[in-house]
C-alpha cells in the first residue's frame, strides 16, 4: 500500500455537539452604575481636599500628579450629577449579558451579592478579559431568586476583605466625604 494512501488518524477528535438554543431565564433592567444625588458640601470637600493635593503637588513640581487629582476631581463631578442610563441584563442558558455585552459561563468563576448606598448589587467574577469584575445593579429584581438561577452555573463565594478593603472602609467611616 503506497505512503499516500494509508488510513490518517486524528486523535482527539470529539463529536460535534449539538447547539443549545437560547433560553433566556431572567431579564430586567437596572441603572448601570450605582448613583447618589451628591450634596454642596461633599463638592466643597472633594475640592478642598484636591486644592491643597494640588498645591503640595506644585511644590514638589509634581506636574503629572496635578493633572491626574485635575482629572480625578472633574470625574468625581461628573459621575456625581449626572445620572447612569438604565440598561437591561439578561441570565441564559449560555451565560449573562448585560448592556450588550455577552459573558459565557465558562469565562466566569463565582457570583456574590452586596448593598451600597442603599443598592443591591451583584458581582461576578470572570476569569480574564478587560472586565475581571462585572457589578450589576439589581434594581427591583429578586435576589433569592437570581441566585437560584446563579447557582446552576456558578459557585456562590463571597472574597475574603482584604487589608486595602478594611482601610478603605474605616477611612470612609471615620472621615465622611459628606
Amino acid at each position: 500500500m503506497p505512503a499516500d494512501e494509508q488510513p490518517k488518524v486524528v486523535f482527539g477528535e470529539t463529536k460535534p455537539v449539538r447547539s443549545r438554543s437560547l433560553k433566556v431565564l431572567l431579564t430586567w433592567s437596572a441603572p448601570s452604575r450605582p448613583f447618589k444625588k451628591r450634596s454642596k458640601e461633599f463638592f466643597s470637600t472633594v475640592g478642598t481636599i484636591a486644592l491643597l493635593t494640588i498645591i503640595i503637588l506644585f511644590f514638589f513640581k509634581e506636574w503629572l500628579g496635578i493633572m491626574v487629582i485635575i482629572a480625578m476631581a472633574f470625574a468625581t463631578y461628573v459621575f456625581a450629577t449626572i445620572p447612569p442610563e438604565v440598561v437591561e441584563h439578561q441570565v441564559t442558558n449560555r451565560g449573562l449579558a448585560s448592556g450588550g455585552k455577552k459573558y459565557p459561563w465558562d469565562q466566569l468563576t463565582r457570583f456574590w451579592f452586596s448593598q451600597k448606598s442603599g443598592q443591591k448589587m451583584l458581582f461576578v467574577e470572570a476569569k480574564q478579559g478587560v472586565t475581571r469584575l462585572l457589578i450589576l445593579l439589581l434594581g427591583g429584581t429578586d435576589q433569592a431568586g437570581l441566585k437560584k438561577i446563579l447557582l446552576q452555573y456558578l459557585p456562590f463565594d463571597e472574597p475574603e476583605k482584604t487589608w486595602l478593603d478594611k482601610a478603605g472602609l474605616w477611612l470612609s467611616q471615620k472621615f465622611p466625604l459628606e
